[in-house]
């Protein structure tokens, strides 16, 4: 783990994986609610963890640099908020999928169904969120001419993600499926149905 000082009150962390970035975002999510840590934002990436709106961001890097996050626990093991997305399995991809996993269409699917996702960070657009749940072996490349419109709902694949698009957009995900759960509404709070943490499954609708 390495700390290093972005602009004039930010620090970013740098970690060696998925896992390390999960166990930074709960610490210091949870050591700011206890009022240990001064941060307006703290944003995991995908090897990475933002601090922003840090008063004092050498004193906060001694800080940081003291404390040893826990492991996250497996996604479906933890006492996490669980958010259940209803998915009617009938994308477009779903063959090209089935023919990397070296599995036919209905195999894929059940994957899908009992794999414990969690939100691992979001980007991309506002509400999309990179679920983290796969096997590294089972990552698949994105489409090499990314589609000018994917609608909003649909569920797709890219490396070892999976994610949801929250609104209508160019893509070059791999469509497995889609869902009507809305999930960003600028009104709600928060506006993201789906924040970093959160675990979710995709189950047939």
């Amino acid at each position: 783990m390495r700390i290093r000082p972005v602009g004039a009150h930010a620090l970013l962390i740098d970690c060696d994986d998925a896992d390390q970035v999960e166990g930074w975002r709960a610490t210091l999510w949870r050591r700011r609610e206890r009022g240990e840590l001064s941060a307006v934002e703290i944003v995991p990436a995908a090897t990475t963890v933002l601090l922003d709106g840090v008063p004092d961001p050498a004193a906060t890097a001694a800080r940081i640099a003291a404390w040893t996050p826990r492991p996250p626990a497996p996604a479906g093991t933890a006492a996490a908020e669980t958010v259940e997305v209803p998915v009617t399995y009938d994308g477009e991809d779903l063959p090209v999928v089935a023919g990397h996993w070296g599995v036919d269409v209905p195999a894929v699917v059940e994957r899908l169904t009992r794999t414990a996702f969690r939100v691992a960070f979001c980007g991309f657009a506002p509400g999309f969120a990179y679920l983290t749940g796969l096997p590294a072996a089972l990552a698949v490349p994105r489409l090499p001419t990314p589609r000018p419109r994917v609608p909003a709902g649909s569920v797709a694949l890219a490396g070892p993600y999976a994610g949801i698009y929250p609104t209508a957009s160019p893509g070059g995900w791999l469509l497995v499926g889609r869902t009507g759960t809305a999930l960003f509404d600028v009104h709600a709070d928060p506006p993201a149905r789906l924040t970093p943490g959160t675990e979710v499954r995709l189950v047939a609708a």
